[in-house]
C-alpha cells in the first residue's frame, strides 16, 4: 500500500480540486515546451547565438528531462511525491525569473537545463499522484482523461500565447509568464495535495541512477545527432549503459525502475501507444508549423490559431474516452484511437494538390480526436501498476513521450528532408548546400537572388509540401502498425472500471 496522508479516503471535492492543481501545472509545463519555438527568432536576434549554441538552447531542456525522469520519479516514491512536485514548481518558477538576467547564450542554455530539471520533477509526479489520489478505477480513468486533455491543450496554446506575448513584449515574457502560475501552484499544492510515497522503497541504487541518467542523455543526444560521428558514439554508449541498467533492474529486489511492469500486456500496449503517437505527432507538428509559415505565409500567431483543431479534437475526446471504453471496451478505444489519428495523417497524403488549409484542418481534427481517445493509454498504464510502483509507471510513460518526440523529429524529420532534397533542382549559381539544407534557407537564397529566385522559391515550397504529404503517409503507416500491435497486446476483457 502507498502511504497517503489523511488516508486514501480524501473527500471527493478535495480529490478533484487536487486534480485541478495537477492539470494546470502540467498545462503550463507543456506550454513551455512549445512556446520556445515561437520565441527563438527573437532570442536569436537579441543574444546572437551561433549554430551550436542555438542547438543547445533547444536540446538542453529535453536532455535534462529525459535524463532525470527515472531518477526523480524513484526519488518521489521514496521522499514523497508532493514534496517532489512542489520542489519542481519552485525550481521551474525560479529558473523562469532568472531569465531576466540572461545576457548571453550560455546563461540561457543553463536556465533551459534548469527548466528541464523542474519539468522532470513535475510531469511524472502529476501522473503518479493521480494514481494514488483516485483509488476508484472509474474516477481514475476520468481524471486521466482530463489530465490528457490539459496536455493537448497546453501543446496547442503554447504557440498562441507565445505569439501574443512576443507581439507586445520582449522574449523574456515567454518565460516570465510561468512565474505567477507556479507561485499559485505551490500555494494550492500545499493546501490541497496529500503526501504519498512507497512505504517500502528498499535501498537506493546509486549505480543504477548514474546508468539511467547517462544512458538516457546519450540516447536522446545520439538520436538528435545520428547523422554525425558523435551521434553514433552516443548511441553505442546508450546501448551499453541502458542495457546494463535494464539488467540491473531485472536482477534487483528493489530496482530503481520497475522494468517488470512490461510483463503486463496491457501495460506494454499503453506504452506502445504513447511512444508511437509521440513519434508521429512531433514530426508532423514541426513540419506543419513550417508549412503554414513558409509556404502559406501565416504569422506565428496565425499559425498557432490554425493548429487549434488538434487541441479541439483532443480536448473534447479525452474526458469522454473512459465512458466510451466502458461501453465498447478499452482495447477498441485504444487501438481505434491510433487508427483515427492515422487516418488524419493519411488525409495529408491523399488530399488533392495543391494542399490547402481545409485538408490540413481536417487532418488536425482527426489526429486530435485520435489522440483524445488515447487518454485510455494513460489509464491502461497506471491501472497496470500497483500504487507503490506509480512512480515507475509514470516515468516509463513520460519517457515514452519524450523519447518518441525525439525519434519523431529525427526519423520522420529526416525522411521529410531527404524527400525534399530529392525534389529540388538547384539552378546554376545558387548555393546548393544552403538551398538543400531547409526550406527557410532556400527561400532566403531565393530572396537574395532577386527576380531570378522566384522559380527556386516556388520549387522549394512545392518540394516541401510534397515531403509533408509523404511524411503523412509514413505517420499513417506507423500508427496502423501500432494499432494492430495494441489490439493484439491488450486483453479483450480489460476493464478500467474494475478494481485490481
Amino acid at each position: 500500500m502507498t502511504q497517503l496522508q489523511d488516508s486514501g479516503l480524501l473527500s471527493r471535492r478535495r480529490r478533484w480540486a487536487a486534480l485541478a492543481v495537477l492539470s494546470v501545472s502540467l498545462l503550463l509545463v507543456v506550454m513551455d515546451m512549445t512556446i520556445l519555438n515561437v520565441a527563438l527568432p527573437a532570442i536569436s536576434e537579441d543574444l546572437r547565438p551561433d549554430a551550436i549554441e542555438l542547438l543547445w538552447m533547444v536540446d538542453a531542456y529535453s536532455l535534462a528531462v529525459s535524463g532525470l525522469l527515472v531518477t526523480v520519479s524513484a526519488l518521489g516514491d521514496r521522499w514523497g511525491r508532493r514534496k517532489m512536485l512542489i520542489s519542481g514548481f519552485a525550481l521551474f518558477g525560479a529558473a523562469s525569473v532568472a531569465v531576466v538576467w540572461a545576457r548571453d547564450p550560455a546563461a540561457l542554455i543553463a536556465l533551459r537545463a534548469l527548466l528541464g530539471v523542474g519539468g522532470a520533477m513535475i510531469m511524472p509526479s502529476t501522473l503518479s499522484m493521480i494514481r494514488t489520489l483516485f483509488t476508484d478505477p472509474r474516477e481514475r480513468a476520468t481524471a486521466l482523461g482530463i489530465w490528457s486533455a490539459m496536455a493537448a491543450l497546453g501543446a496547442a496554446l503554447g504557440p498562441i500565447l507565445g505569439g501574443l506575448l512576443l507581439e507586445a513584449f520582449s522574449w523574456h515574457a515567454a518565460f516570465l509568464v510561468n512565474v505567477p502560475v507556479m507561485a499559485l501552484a505551490i500555494v494550492a499544492g500545499l493546501m490541497l495535495l496529500p503526501e504519498s510515497r512507497n512505504p517500502n522503497p528498499g535501498r537506493w541504487d546509486a549505480l543504477g541512477t548514474l546508468l539511467s541518467i547517462a544512458g538516457m542523455v546519450a540516447l536522446v543526444y545520439g538520436v538528435k545527432h545520428a547523422g554525425d560521428v558523435g551521434g553514433w558514439v552516443a548511441l553505442a554508449s546508450a546501448a551499453v549503459l541502458l542495457g546494463w541498467f535494464v539488467r540491473r533492474c531485472l536482477t534487483r529486489k528493489d530496482p530503481l525502475l520497475e522494468i517488470r511492469l512490461f510483463g503486463s500486456p496491457s501495460f506494454s500496449a499503453g506504452t506502445v501507444a504513447a511512444l508511437t503517437t509521440s513519434i508521429a505527432m512531433a514530426a508532423m507538428m514541426l513540419l506543419l508549423a513550417q508549412w503554414m509559415q513558409l509556404v502559406q505565409g501565416y504569422s506565428p500567431l496565425e499559425t498557432g490559431v490554425r493548429m487549434l483543431p488538434t487541441a479541439l479534437g483532443a480536448f473534447v475526446l479525452s474526458p469522454l474516452a473512459p465512458a466510451l471504453a466502458a461501453r465498447i471496451g478499452a482495447r477498441t478505444v485504444l487501438a481505434g484511437g491510433l487508427l483515427v489519428a492515422g487516418a488524419g495523417f493519411l488525409v495529408l497524403f491523399v488530399a488533392p494538390s495543391p494542399l490547402g488549409y481545409g485538408a490540413v484542418a481536417l487532418a488536425l481534427l482527426l489526429v486530435g480526436a485520435g489522440m483524445g481517445s488515447l487518454a485510455i493509454a494513460s489509464a491502461v498504464i497506471m491501472a497496470g501498476s500497483p500504487p507503490e510502483k506509480a512512480g515507475s509507471a509514470a516515468a516509463i510513460e513520460e519517457t515514452s513521450y519524450e523519447l518518441g518526440g525525439t525519434l519523431g523529429v529525427a526519423v520522420l524529420g529526416s525522411l521529410a528532408t531527404a524527400f525534399y532534397r530529392s525534389r529540388l533542382t538547384v539552378p546554376e549559381g545558387m548555393p546548393a548546400q544552403a538551398v538543400e539544407e531547409s526550406l527557410g534557407s532556400a527561400l532566403e537564397a531565393a530572396r537574395e537572388a532577386g527576380a531570378t529566385g522566384a522559380e527556386l522559391a516556388r520549387q522549394a515550397q512545392t518540394a516541401f509540401t510534397e515531403s509533408l504529404a509523404v511524411t503523412g503517409a509514413a505517420g499513417a503507416a506507423l500508427l496502423l502498425v501500432a494499432g494492430v500491435a495494441v489490439w493484439w497486446l491488450t486483453p479483450r476483457a480489460l476493464s478500467l472500471t474494475e478494481h485490481r
